[in-house]
């Protein structure tokens, strides 16, 4: 069987993050970004970015929990959405992505709604009071169900749940990309049923209007509506 296409192809990709590019330019997003290919550290890149920025700004969100925030990329986003009178809770369970994440957002002028929980990104929304605006979900994908648990009744109605990685290379409608090393295809696999198990969930729940933008890896987005 023949290699599996990119869900978007790299073509498309450029142009969408030209499209950014074109309305702003940041030289912390770039170094972040040449951190991220220097490490192999997963990051959403400016076209999803860009898109998490657009749905926060939306429903004119002011207080944000990011489950998984590595060295604050997508926190850039969300911070220029909630501004500076805004709340962003980030959360990691690593001190080095923390300290990163501030140096990069002080420098970008991002910081100040910034709030970064180092430990475990659960841990971190149950400490966070009161009723929000925004839930984003990237922690480790055997945590997804359990983080749409967590936040489903967190959200005001009028807030959304988004979540990255709900297509992951296609695997969850039956695809199987060739050519990745078999300890990555095997661990991918294995946590495919907790992605597809919390994406039918949000589904068939009645407070929530869902769909999944296929932006990248699968961007999904569920409106609480009751």
């Amino acid at each position: 069987m023949p290699s599996l296409p990119p869900l978007l192809p790299r073509e498309v990709d450029g142009y969408l993050v030209e499209l950014v590019k074109a309305q702003f330019a940041d030289q912390v997003l770039t170094e972040m970004e040449i951190r991220a290919d220097q490490y192999g550290f997963p990051i959403v890149g400016r076209a999803v970015g860009r898109f998490l920025e657009l749905q926060a700004r939306a429903i004119g969100a002011k207080r944000v929990v990011e489950l998984g925030s590595g060295f604050g990329y997508s926190a850039y986003f969300f911070a220029g959405a909630v501004g500076d009178d805004g709340e962003v809770v980030c959360t990691d369970t690593d001190p080095d992505n923390a300290r990163l994440a501030e140096a990069y957002l002080r420098r970008a002028g991002r910081w100040a709604p910034v709030r970064y929980h180092v430990g475990d990104a659960l841990e971190g929304l149950a400490d966070v009071g009161g009723e929000l605006d925004v839930v984003y979900c990237d922690i480790d994908k055997d945590g997804y169900p359990d983080a749409w648990a967590a936040a489903a009744d967190r959200l005001r109605v009028g807030g959304l749940f988004l979540c990255d990685n709900v297509l992951w290379d296609g695997r969850v409608a039956g695809l199987v990309p060739e050519g990745e090393p078999p300890e990555r295809a095997a661990a991918r696999a294995a946590v495919t049923d907790d992605i597809v198990a919390m994406s039918r969930e949000i589904a068939s729940d009645p407070r929530y209007i869902s769909s999944v933008a296929p932006i990248r890896d699968g961007v999904l987005v569920a409106l609480r509506v009751a």
